[in-house]
């Protein structure tokens, strides 16, 4: 019984890869994120979709590095550790 409750785990992770968990979404929406992009299509900023695609390749780290050499810091406030874990949903959006 226990293996199949993970097989399901498993497959629910699968299916939608890139997809926002339940709190992502809702914690870029808190820090601002959503203020100037948007997962497809460009608004103020790029879409996240092509943000993923520039950081491609690169390490948590060097994604974090870039986006703070380029972002506006007078627009976002965010806590770093709020940037780190919407930039991680970010890199799954290609």
């Amino acid at each position: 019984m226990k293996s199949i409750a993970i097989g399901v785990v498993i497959a629910v992770g699968m299916v939608a890869p890139g997809t926002a968990t339940a709190g992502e979404e809702e914690l870029a929406q808190k820090s601002g994120c959503l203020m100037c992009h948007a997962v497809d299509t460009k608004k103020m900023g790029p879409a996240f979709k092509h943000v993923a695609q520039e950081f491609k390749g690169k390490t948590d780290a060097e994604a974090f590095a870039k986006w703070k050499s380029k972002q506006p810091h007078a627009v976002v406030k965010a806590p770093d550790d709020d940037v780190k874990t919407v930039l991680k949903w970010v890199m799954t959006l290609q």
